[in-house]
């Protein structure tokens, strides 16, 4: 490449092919393209997943039994032999200056070949001794060849891709080596340079892939981190930017007493967070453009009547409310809650004799008659509906509202994003309705500055007094769970409810997990026959499931076993026991949901994990829960276990452009991201200056990824 060619872009790399560099031929373009590596670009972002650090080696002699350990070693030996049927054994010998060490994989005779006498290869597993000889059974192996250096970076290889990380790292050496005469273009301004002390673009990918020490490998990931996470919050905060700027809203009229009315009427104060998140939103609704604000609050934390509170405004000034629910239970549980709660108030009628009318809520779904959906949808279009709840029923082409000013999304995570954008374009004036997400899944502040970086956050997190927090036990023994259906019948005798949660509707080969149906014939017919039980799931026709909830709710139903149908809002204050069986099976947030189903009057609740967990991960998972009740803390617990892979899908269905960064390890990374992205898109709020970062947020992002970003 000749001197004096302008500095190369991302851009630029990515248009160039892996086929340009030196030695890749068609078939080593396969198997890079296995890899999901087809340009410059791909190469150089397919980053080291660990570093071999030569002055700090484990060596063979030193490993002591159950160390996880990585060492460096030579191979001796190979050897494949059959077992019986289909199945193989091979059994390597590696060696150091300090002793050898015998490998075992089962089922992998290739193995055989890949290991040749003499190749140098990096393995990663667990020590033992067996039978008086060192071992590590199905180790992580990296074929590193003959590295020199006191750094060698390891890449993340495909057996099947067959490149080894010797032959990745030579190819990002080319690369690199090729594109020093033009060197890297940097976007990012020199004052944020040198503001964070970040080494150079030069720099970064020249130390992430042959660093000379590791605290060169910690600057360039610094830097290379920040990058994502920039190119992440500029599309974000630019595209809220333009939404509060562009687009025209409603500013509500916040004078009226409705809402007054509404707080005093409850049996109970409001929290001191109820009251500064509800000042937060009103803020936003006084506002000329549209509220786009996410609430978090734990299971239990009021916000309920914050989303009341938030269509009684839109109401006051003469406009209509809409709530959307992801499922007829939680939608129909919605309407009975508000309407109860809002059963007092009256609204301006101008035309009645009186002058006012009772506040009317209707119910919106799919199961409504086919009159009684006619009613409903003409006094929508006349105005006579002043709030509506439903699901995704609310969004069908013939739904339509004379005026709608607030928009109300509760478990926002199980919509799709077109159908949360469905409701909100139902305004049929110019001016866009509010909308406020819900959800009682909270996710730790980092990360949601990230997922849902267009949306103001609020956070519900203090309790209503006079909550006692629910006892949760693990019971892993079957004395324990005789235990627990002990208490069950207790909790019965003494007038109250209980549910029992399984995984799965029907047996399943892969998973031996409790069948909701034989749990409810076993309970039935041993430890709970003198009870009344009630099954629910989601397979159930629609009226089959209200009719079982709505025996349960009154009483009529001791017990009801269902699947998770019952995660999210269902109600019964009388419910204090809740039993959710292979518990193991189940995330810390969903384990968390289905908790905050009892302790909801004025008794204590009750959970029990039951089973004994399979992995070390869902023995953390069952620890956190017993030992915490707290779901923002749990939040935390949960993105440490799992990694941020599931919370950036939902951002950007399963596509994770975070290559390196992690919500975990990089929180502060994160926050000054989004410090340095308001700072740019307030200054130059198109980019215009700024066209490096606008060209690698478009290549990176995407227009699609960007849509996807903002609905959401």
């Amino acid at each position: 490449m000749p001197v004096g060619d302008p500095a190369l872009t991302l851009a630029d790399l990515a248009g160039i092919k892996v086929t340009q560099l030196r030695g890749v031929d068609q078939r080593t373009a396969e198997r890079l393209l296995g890899l999901e590596i087809s340009t410059v670009l791909d190469l150089l972002q397919h980053y080291p997943r660990r570093y071999l650090d030569r002055t700090r080696q484990a060596t063979i002699g030193e490993l002591l039994p159950g160390d996880e350990a990585t060492v460096l070693g030579s191979v001796v030996s190979a050897k494949s032999r059959r077992l019986g049927g289909r199945r193989t054994l091979t059994q390597v010998v590696i060696a150091d200056d300090t002793g050898q060490l015998n490998l075992t994989f089962f089922n992998q005779q290739w193995r055989e070949k890949q290991l040749k006498p003499n190749s140098e290869v990096l393995i990663h597993g667990k020590y033992e001794v067996f039978r008086g000889q060192r071992q590590m059974t199905s180790p992580v192996v990296d074929l590193v060849g003959d590295r020199t250096g006191r750094i060698v970076p390891v890449y993340p290889q495909s057996e099947k891709a067959g490149l080894t990380t010797y032959r990745i790292a030579s190819l990002v050496t080319e690369a690199i080596n090729r594109s020093r005469a033009r060197g890297f273009a940097d976007p990012l301004p020199a004052s944020v340079i040198g503001r964070f002390k970040f080494v150079d673009r030069q720099m970064a990918l020249q130390g992430i892939h042959h660093p000379s020490s590791m605290n060169e490998m910690y600057q360039a990931r610094r830097r290379l981190v920040f990058d994502e996470l920039l190119r992440v919050q500029l599309e974000l905060v630019r595209r809220k930017q333009a939404l509060t700027t562009q687009t025209k809203g409603i500013a509500h009229q916040m004078s009226g007493d409705l809402v007054n009315r509404f707080h005093e009427s409850m049996p109970f104060s409001l929290t001191e967070a109820q009251r500064r998140v509800i000042e937060e939103i009103g803020k936003d609704l006084a506002a000329e453009y549209p509220m786009h604000r996410l609430l978090q609050g734990d299971v239990g934390s009021g916000k309920t009547l914050v989303a009341i509170t938030a269509l009684l405004i839109a109401v006051e000034g003469r406009y209509q409310g809409a709530l959307m629910a992801p499922t007829e239970v939680l939608a129909e549980q919605h309407y009975l809650s508000v309407r109860k709660m809002l059963k007092q108030l009256m609204v301006p009628a101008p035309n009645s004799l009186l002058g006012v009318r009772p506040l009317r809520v209707e119910l919106l779904t799919n199961r409504l008659g086919a009159g009684q959906r006619r009613h409903v949808l003409a006094d929508l279009i006349s105005g006579g509906v002043d709030i509506v709840i439903g699901t995704h029923a609310l969004i069908a082409e013939k739904v339509e509202f004379k005026a709608l000013g607030v928009v109300v999304i509760d478990e926002q995570h199980r919509f799709g994003v077109e159908q949360r954008a469905a409701l909100r374009d139902k305004g049929t004036s110019q001016d866009a309705p509010d909308v406020l997400v819900m959800t009682a899944t909270p996710i730790p502040r980092t990360a949601a500055m990230t997922v849902y970086g267009d949306l103001d956050v609020s956070e519900l997190d203090q309790m209503p007094p006079g909550r006692t927090p629910i006892a949760t036990s693990a019971a892993q023994s079957p004395l324990a769970v005789s235990e627990v259906w002990q208490t069950v019948r207790d909790e019965v005798a003494k007038g109250r409810q209980a549910y029992v949660v399984c995984p799965l509707i029907e047996e399943s080969d892969s998973l031996e997990v409790s069948n909701v149906a034989d749990m409810y014939a076993e309970l039935q017919s041993t430890e709970l026959a003198d009870l009344r039980l009630g099954l629910l799931h989601g397979r159930m026709a629609a009226g089959e499931k209200e009719a079982v909830m709505a025996q349960f709710r009154k009483g009529a139903l001791d017990v009801l076993v269902a699947t998770t149908v019952i995660e999210v809002g269902v109600d019964v204050p009388n419910a204090t026991v809740m039993v959710v069986a292979d518990a193991d099976r189940f995330g810390i947030a969903q384990l968390h949901q289905l908790r905050g189903r009892v302790g909801r009057g004025q008794h204590q609740g009750l959970c029990f994990l039951v089973g004994e967990p399979s992995t070390s991960e869902a023995k953390a998972r069952i620890e956190a829960l017993v030992a915490s009740t707290d779901g923002f803390e749990l939040a935390e617990v949960d993105l440490e276990l799992r990694g941020e892979g599931t919370i950036m899908g939902e951002r950007q269905k399963g596509r994770n452009d975070l290559r390196l960064a992690s919500l975990r390890r990089d929180k502060e990374a994160v926050k000054l991201a989004r410090e340095v992205a308001v700072e740019i898109i307030e200054a130059d709020p198109d980019l215009r200056l700024h066209g490096g970062l606008r060209e690698e947020i478009e290549l990176l992002l995407g227009d699609n990824e960007a849509e996807f970003l903002m609905k959401s």
